[in-house]
């Protein structure tokens, strides 16, 4: 199996590339640059380093780099500077969402659905669940979206993901995972999912270490009776301690 991960560089992504290759799978990555990566990437017949700025590839690019490829993910972020948080691209993650899906739909149907997985965030509720949010949990979300581009921008691709690609595409399947207050660790320890948060992602998060998020991920792409447990929905994760 071979996935194509943007967002690889990233705290998280690295993770995720990490965790895949542990279980002897194959990975693409689309990175800005190559100079800050692992050697142990650059040496390794397993991953196929793509050097190109996500935010600007086309369709027709993107169906090239998916050429092979069973599962695509997402670890894209906005960087916590002012020109990440509020220069362009703005919508990095939905325009980018919105690219690999159109490359998938445009190489035709295989012989079962790419698998798409895109890192989300607990402060995005799932709109094909009752969620219920207090009111001061919408009156500080209702200013993120005002103050805060990325926080939309993580919203409108989930929502790509739900109302475009939907539960019935026939070339796309997906999960969006929400990582509840991410930290590092060294180590993978025990986590758990759920189908909705069960605390407040504002004003009692829990935590969710990095290289959890990065396993559950390539579980997800891995796993076939996990991905059928989550397909189609927006699994939040906290580490167990935090349960």
């Amino acid at each position: 199996m071979t996935t194509l991960i943007v967002g690889a560089s990233g705290a998280t992504g690295k993770h995720l590339v990490e965790q895949l290759l542990k279980k002897g799978q194959k990975v693409k990555v689309i990175v800005r640059t190559a100079e800050n990566l692992p050697n142990s990437w650059k040496k390794n017949d397993k991953v196929s380093i793509i050097i190109a700025n996500a935010s600007e590839i086309g369709v027709d690019d993107m169906v090239s780099h998916l050429v092979g490829c069973d599962a695509a993910a997402s670890c894209l972020g906005h960087n916590i500077s002012f020109k990440g948080m509020f220069g362009k691209p703005r919508r990095l993650v939905t325009d980018t969402v919105r690219t690999i899906c159109n490359a998938i739909k445009k190489n035709g149907a295989g012989e079962k659905p790419i698998k798409f997985v895109l890192m989300n965030t607990s402060g995005n509720s799932n709109r094909d669940l009752t969620e219920t949010i207090s009111m001061g949990e919408k009156i500080v979300i209702g200013l993120l979206r005002l103050l805060l581009p990325p926080h939309v921008d993580n919203e409108k691709a989930a929502d790509y993901l739900r109302t475009k690609v939907g539960q019935k595409d026939k070339f796309i399947e997906w999960v969006a995972v929400r990582p509840d207050g991410l930290v590092n660790e060294d180590e993978v320890t025990d986590y758990e999912a759920f189908p909705s948060p069960t605390r407040s992602a504002i004003f009692n998060a829990g935590t969710i270490s990095r290289i959890n998020v990065g396993n559950f991920m390539a579980d997800l792409i891995v796993d076939d009776n996990l991905w059928n447990k989550w397909k189609g929905q927006m699994p939040i994760l906290y580490n167990k301690a935090n349960q």
